[in-house]
């Protein structure tokens, strides 16, 4: 609710890495791994902000940022094929309307 991220091991109760207001204090919504690629995670916060962590290349920060400003998202689901190696992920936003809006991530996030 404090937009605090904790990564943990199946092994141990204290987490291997948190991230502490990684939403400016917004509520986490929705957070999934991508399907193609395990070191990158999505997440969804209260404000319809959608933030790309890839710890591979930055485990402090959310690498891009993205904010779906025409109407409020509910849930999200990546979608993907983890056996192909074309790398072709997408996101699924339902809004608060009923809508779904499809968007596809960029390869550099997306590629194994």
């Amino acid at each position: 609710s404090d937009g605090s991220i904790r990564l943990h091991q199946m092994t141990s109760e204290y987490p291997l890495m948190q991230w502490n207001d990684s939403t400016n204090g917004q509520p986490i919504i929705a957070l999934q791994w991508a399907l193609t690629r395990p070191a990158v995670f999505f997440v969804l916060d209260a404000s319809s902000n959608i933030y790309i962590w890839d710890l591979l290349e930055n485990d402090l920060l959310p690498v891009a940022k993205e904010t779906i400003p025409s109407e409020n998202i509910v849930t999200m689901a990546l979608l993907g094929e983890p056996e192909k190696p074309n790398g072709l992920l997408g996101i699924a936003l339902a809004k608060e309307s009923g809508e779904i809006d499809i968007q596809y991530v960029k390869k550099k996030w997306a590629v194994p």
